[in-house]
């Protein structure tokens, strides 16, 4: 009851959420053509006729007249123009749609990408910000772009659709309209020339547009929709506190191992083939059954599943309420079952199963079979009275009764006890909570005679004198087959919930290590720990080609035999299997959710088990199903690890070809044409007009070398290391080296220069120092305003030297002031623009990394420019190193 109303409070809340914003309706198609915008334009003029406020948010005509036509007379908000790659693109104008505010907008074309720049990348997430400002909105879709179809799509027609909507967005359906169209007539669409223009049509004819690729789309439209509408049902009496009524017929099949299973099964398979429909067998487990009811149970289970059906183990207290409730939660409008056998005092106990199911199961077709077997035996034995019991209990209903007498004796003679009747009431109840109904009937039978016999007026016989005591023994006989009755069920419910804890535990405690596992050989590990424990039986596991763990035991040549067909055709083999069953391991293939092998698990069970019993199964199951989801992750990370690498080293690989095609390319273009100049006009020319010439030639020679070395040393940095090679040198002259370097490059930059002449020396390596610092001051020059000088500032600080370059040019973003150390960066944005190699800041903030400092970006003053700051520790040299120098 209290999951019932859970279920219900979930699905009020569901439906208030989508109640409270706008309602969407989604056009759906199997394909371009189909006619999804025309449909939608055309009931948006009945709307306008009944007077509702539509106005046209963006339609995609394509260039088709018929469906331009229905436009006119439609009200539409004005289109933005946005700038993309030199093109003018129309988008719609969202922020006009909320202020207009209408109660009906069309988007078509759910899966678009917009324009770049725009305020969502996706039009779907246009719609939701309509949908929660309280517009409805009517849009198109067609059935490849949904993301949970995306690799259905690709195997059916070979192509990855790029543009996808994800699943969630449709969980704000209020309307679903399917708009179909024969493969046959929108192929003549096409040949007209009404869907793409003639040279995209042949190519679509080729490949997307094929009969078979049409028609597969085609039943996955009509399959998503009825999907859809079924769901939509189910929320809908779920919010009202009513049961779920299936569109979908699942077949349920009911089997006890009461040696009619397999019959049954084949009966199902037979009725869900005929209605198309999907079918399953379930049992429901309420005690432990014999050695021959678990081999009917395992054998129906796996004929379910050589047949294309699938098998499942139930839990609870009562066969009744678990059938009822799995066909409430599993969309099943048809049961199957055989016959009821008649058990003792069952009218008197409780209904038939079959009574049960009739009286309770309104909304569902029940089928009723009667096994040849059942039919014949019935014929034989219809007059017979069934066995009660078991010989163990019978034993325990006897052994309880005798030793109710004697506690009953000893009570009354030395106690003084004269209410018998709760002893041999507990006696009951305690074979009820040990063992089956029928013992505790029989219980409840024997110690029924036993109090009336010996504690009974007239003792001794089974005559009662008074009135009085055949009213008591015979509420005695009710309150101890009630009681009996109840102990009996609660039994059967802790036994039906330790086995639910049992599976629910090995589960969590997979689930968490398969969580901490980041590689296939962790989750191999994992695996096989988690399996060995839950099943107490030795595990082996295998995914992928190569990768394996073997743990306490592993299989042998002809187990792994099984092992490799397991893998191979994706079926279970090995023992407990009609495949290569003369091995000793069971095995059972890892499956991703397309049915794909990616590894098999092996579990070898003692020979003592002849059997696999059905809870152990589908834990087992289960258990190698989470496995499996687990190393598809870790393959998915990997594969996304690797594309990312992939995607970062074709970045840098692009960004260094697009610098050095650039930024050679000047000065070599420059050299070029000076050397040019000079030979063929150097008679021609001045003293004054050659030297110019000869100092281009020299300062875009150094400028490229410059460049080359910056290359080499970035290389050095990130592969050999640089080798530092200390020296004394006075901080002005090496920041005075540094700034003639620059000006002679750049002879319009002002500098301007505060560097205290009582700076000590400093230990470092002056070549790389210097470098350094001239990158700094040569990044700042660039963003310098012309006539605006870069400073240049040297001060000991905390026991260190900071040298500070401020610019006055437009700054860095704050959260880009760590970017810009990032070799490339330049190529996208930053402080360092269109020019250079991006590499001088990376190539400083290795080489005084190397000297043990660091480099930082800071804010200008007053918000304007950058400041650049290198801090240097002020090091010492080893008295070895000193002494060598002398």
């Amino acid at each position: 009851m209290t999951d019932s109303r859970t279920r219900q409070a979930d699905a009020l809340v569901e439906s208030l959420q989508r109640e409270a914003g706008g309602k969407l309706t989604v056009f759906l198609g199997a394909a371009p053509g189909v006619g999804k915008t025309y449909s939608m334009l055309g009931r948006a003029h009945e709307q306008l006729r009944r007077g509702v406020d539509v106005v046209v948010g963006l339609v995609e005509t394509h260039g088709r007249a018929e469906t331009a036509a229905l436009l006119d007379g439609l009200p539409q908000v004005p289109l933005l123009q946005r700038a993309y790659q030199q093109h003018a693109l129309q988008e719609m104008d969202l922020d006009a749609v909320l202020a207009r505010h209408p109660a009906l907008v069309l988007v078509d074309e759910l899966a678009h990408r917009n324009v770049p720049g725009s305020r969502h990348e996706r039009r779907w997430q246009d719609v939701m910000e309509l949908l929660d400002a309280g517009i409805d909105v009517w849009t198109t879709i067609n059935i490849q772009h949904l993301e949970s179809l995306n690799d259905v799509v690709m195997r059916i027609t070979g192509v990855r659709v790029s543009e996808t909507v994800p699943d969630a967005v449709l969980d704000r359906l209020h309307d679903i309209v399917l708009v179909d169209l024969p493969p046959r007539e929108l192929i003549e669409r096409l040949q007209q020339g009404k869907v793409y223009v003639p040279e995209q049509a042949a190519q679509a004819l080729q490949a997307f547009f094929s009969p078979a690729n049409l028609t597969a789309l085609r039943e996955l439209a009509m399959q998503e929709a009825a999907d859809r509408v079924d769901t939509s049902l189910r929320e809908t009496r779920a919010a009202r506190g009513e049961g779920n009524l299936p569109l979908r017929r699942r077949v349920l099949v009911a089997i006890d191992g009461g040696g009619q299973s397999e019959y049954l099964v084949r009966v199902g398979r037979r009725i869900a083939e005929r209605r198309d429909a999907p079918w399953t067998v379930v049992t429901v487990q309420r005690r432990r059954e014999d050695e021959g009811t678990r081999r009917e149970i395992d054998a129906a289970f796996a004929l379910a599943r050589r047949l294309g059906g699938e098998a499942e183990l139930l839990h609870g207290p009562s066969i009744a309420d678990a059938l009822l409730d799995h066909a409430a939660h599993n969309s099943v409008s048809t049961l199957v079952l055989g016959r009821t056998r008649e058990r003792p005092f069952a009218r008197m106990l409780n209904r038939t199963l079959t009574q049960q199911l009739i009286q309770r199961g309104a909304h569902y077709e029940i089928t009723i079979i009667g096994t040849p077997q059942a039919r014949a035996h019935a014929r034989r034995h219809g007059l017979s009275m069934p066995t009660l019991s078991t010989g163990r209990d019978s034993l325990l209903a006897l052994t309880a009764t005798a030793l109710a007498c004697l506690v009953a004796l000893v009570a009354e003679r030395w106690v003084g006890l004269y209410d018998l009747s709760m002893v041999f009431i507990v006696a009951v109840v305690v074979v009820a909570a040990r063992s089956r109904t029928s013992a505790a009937v029989m219980a409840a039978a024997l110690c029924f005679l036993a109090y009336n016999f010996f504690f009974i007026s007239p003792r001794f016989t089974f005559a009662i004198s008074a009135r009085q005591g055949v009213i008591t023994v015979f509420l005695f006989l009710v309150a101890a087959l009630v009681a009996g009755r109840l102990a009996s069920r609660l039994r059967m419910q802790v036994v039906a919930l330790r086995a639910a804890n049992r599976h629910a535990n090995a589960r969590q405690v997979l689930g968490g290590q398969l969580t901490r596992a980041a590689s296939n050989e962790q989750v191999a590990q994992a695996g096989r720990e988690a399996l060995e424990q839950a099943l107490d039986a030795p595990a082996w596991l295998r995914i992928g080609a190569d990768t394996s763990t073997s743990g306490s035991a592993a299989p042998g040549d002809t187990d792994l035999a099984a092992a490799d067909w397991a893998q191979r055709h994706g079926q279970p083999s090995g023992r407990f299997t009609d495949t290569l069953a003369g091995a000793d391991w069971w095995f059972l293939p890892l499956l991703d959710g397309d049915d794909r092998t990616i590894g098999v698990a092996g579990i070898r069970f003692p020979r003592s088990a002849p059997r696999l019993t059905p809870e152990q199964r589908q834990l087992a199951e289960a258990m190698v199903d989470d496995i499996a989801q687990a190393a598809l992750r870790t393959r998915l990370v990997a594969d996304l690890e690797k594309a990312h690498v992939s995607n970062e080293t074709e970045r840098l690989r692009s960004a260094l070809l697009s610098s050095v095609s650039h930024d050679l390319r000047s000065p070599l273009a420059a050299m070029i044409g000076s050397a040019d100049s000079l030979s063929s006009y150097a008679d021609a020319m001045d003293a004054r007009d050659r030297r110019a010439l000869l100092d281009t030639i020299l300062v875009e020679g150094e400028r490229l070398d410059r460049y080359i070395q910056n290359l080499l040393d970035m290389t050095r940095l990130g592969h050999e290391g640089l080798k530092i090679n200390r020296d004394w040198i006075g901080v002005d002259e090496l920041v005075g080296s540094a700034a003639r370097r620059l000006q002679r490059y750049q002879p319009e930059v002002r500098l301007q220069l505060d560097i205290p002449g009582t700076l000590a020396p400093i230990w470092v390596h002056p070549a790389l120092v210097e470098q350094a610092v001239f990158n700094v001051m040569e990044n700042a020059a660039k963003f310098s305003p012309p006539g605006a000088a870069v400073e240049v500032q040297a001060r000991l600080v905390d026991g260190e030297l900071r040298i500070d370059v401020l610019d006055a040019g437009p700054g860095i973003p704050d959260d880009e002031r760590a970017r810009i150390f990032d070799m490339f960066y330049s190529v996208e944005r930053g402080d360092r623009g269109r020019h250079g190699t991006g590499l001088g800041l990376t190539i400083t903030q290795g080489m005084i990394g190397a000297h043990g400092g660091s480099v930082q970006a800071l804010p200008g003053r007053d918000g304007r420019g950058t400041l650049i700051r290198i801090t240097l520790p002020l090091l010492q040299p080893h008295p070895a190193d000193d002494h060598d120098e002398s």
